[in-house]
């Protein structure tokens, strides 16, 4: 796919050279290029020529997509490619952080690189001739896994870049400069729009080995108490340290979080998984609490519920991601207190039933026992502690899925007898759904449904 990409890069470089301009792969595909990380984005931009010039230059050569009303990014039907010419801009409203750009197709490869977010961001490289364009050091950089910010004035202009900081040292376990962390610290976050720390949250739990880099990084720029106060609240919140050898509330998460991300690829929807394992315990910030020199957080999975809903809304109005979330921070005590209690093979069905991805629950409960550990400790041996328990649970959960499959009395088998339809078939068919999880045939749902609805009657 990227050579159909790169043949189209370079054909629309030929034309614009051509026309007296140059073509540069620019952002993450050279930083990506550079350091041997497969990108499937290819972005190009093109210098000294007239807008109108590119768009009949791209529309000679295929059907140029225009994102956005205003002259901003080009696509091609049919290519992944992004094609731009170099802007400037103007601040349009001061409250909200809002930018006026335009196209300045004139303004030369180094101020256009001076506008970009990090030095590893700011090469370009000729698509003709090959040749890298690093007005900043960028190259030295990325060999020191550095991420340090082009220019105070433009970086400040996107906060976001605050979180890109963060995201960028996650994914590619590099170290964010100290300037930059500085510069960062004092920038005010809290007009950006949900959406964008969302796509930034997302591409830290879906792309990176350790999300909680992310998280850190935030800590020491201070920028957690805007859009992650939940998070902040668990720092220094004092756990039973028999259970918690890793210290508080906030290092136990990032362990779990951690640990989540290694079974991602299993979960059924793993950024909502990943979500999970970082609201797990915010309900401890509420909980906690001291009786004779031992700490307790009583009930802290059903009061969890109300921070995290405040958390989730803060960045998304996705129904069935909260859903998903808040089901799983209830729940996410379950299977291992269950197990360690020796629970009856109904308590099991019970929470197999109330969750809304059993499997998933499962999982989080794995990545919430591995997150407890000391500094050092080998995961290794962690897991191999785990595996009699997680084994159990997995056999349980194969059990409930096929108690299931089977058979069970709906809403037309009560119809086809005879129910009258009203409020009395739901109150049926909940009693009918607590005697399949007993294990009951369908046949026996039938006949002593039909006995609670005669009951009920006064028959």
């Amino acid at each position: 796919m990227n050579d159909k990409n790169i043949n189209l890069a370079q054909e629309i470089a030929s034309a614009v050279s051509f026309a007296g301009g140059q073509t540069y792969y620019v952002g993450g595909f050279v930083r990506d290029q550079i350091i041997g990380r497969e990108n499937k984005d290819i972005d190009i931009e093109v210098h000294g020529i007239p807008p109108h010039v590119l768009i009949d230059i791209l529309g000679n050569i295929g059907e140029p997509l225009m994102m956005g009303a205003s002259f901003g990014i080009i696509g091609m039907r049919h290519y992944e490619i992004d094609i731009s010419m170099p802007r400037s801009g103007n601040r349009v409203n001061e409250n909200a952080g809002d930018f006026e750009t335009f196209a300045d197709p004139f303004i030369g490869p180094e101020k256009a690189a001076a506008r970009r977010d990090f030095t590893m961001n700011a090469m370009m490289q000729d698509v003709l001739s090959g040749e890298i364009l690093d007005f900043y050091g960028g190259l030295d950089d990325l060999h020191r896994r550095l991420i340090r910010h082009v220019d105070d004035k433009t970086f400040a202009e996107d906060p976001l870049r605050v979180f890109r900081a963060a995201q960028f040292a996650a994914r590619f376990d590099f170290e964010i400069a100290e300037d930059t962390q500085e510069l960062s610290s004092k920038i005010d976050v809290s007009k950006i729009s949900s959406e964008r720390i969302m796509g930034e949250l997302e591409k830290v739990l879906l792309k990176s080995k350790c999300p909680a880099v992310f998280f850190a990084y935030l800590r020491k720029m201070k920028q957690l108490s805007c859009w992650f106060p939940e998070a902040e609240a668990l720092i220094g919140v004092e756990q039973n340290p028999v259970y918690h050898p890793e210290g508080d509330v906030w290092n136990h998460t990032m362990q779990v979080l951690d640990q989540a991300a290694a079974l991602r690829d299993e979960a059924s929807e793993s950024l909502w998984f990943l979500l999970s394992a970082l609201c797990h315990d915010m309900g401890k910030a509420i909980t906690t609490t001291f009786d004779e020199e031992r700490i307790h957080a009583y009930g802290h999975d059903r009061e969890g519920v109300k921070p995290v809903q405040r958390f989730l809304d803060r960045i998304t109005n996705e129904e069935k991601l909260i859903k998903y979330v808040l089901n799983m921070t209830e729940l996410h005590m379950q299977p291992n207190q269950k197990y360690d209690n020796r629970a009856h093979k109904k308590a099991f069905f019970k929470m197999f039933d109330a969750s809304i991805c059993p499997a998933d629950l499962l999982l989080l409960a794995k990545a919430d026992s591995l997150g407890r550990s000391a500094p050092d400790t080998d995961t290794t041996r962690l897991i191999e502690r785990y595996s009699e328990t997680e084994k159990f649970l997995r056999d349980m959960l194969a059990e409930y899925n096929e108690l299931m499959s089977r058979p069970y009395l709906m809403g037309r088998d009560l119809l086809e007898a005879g129910v009258e339809p009203g409020p009395q078939i739901g109150k049926a068919l909940e009693f009918a759904h607590k005697l399949r999880l007993a294990g009951l045939s369908k046949e026996e749902q039938f006949r002593q449904t039909m006995a609670y609805l005669r009951g009920k009657n006064g028959e």
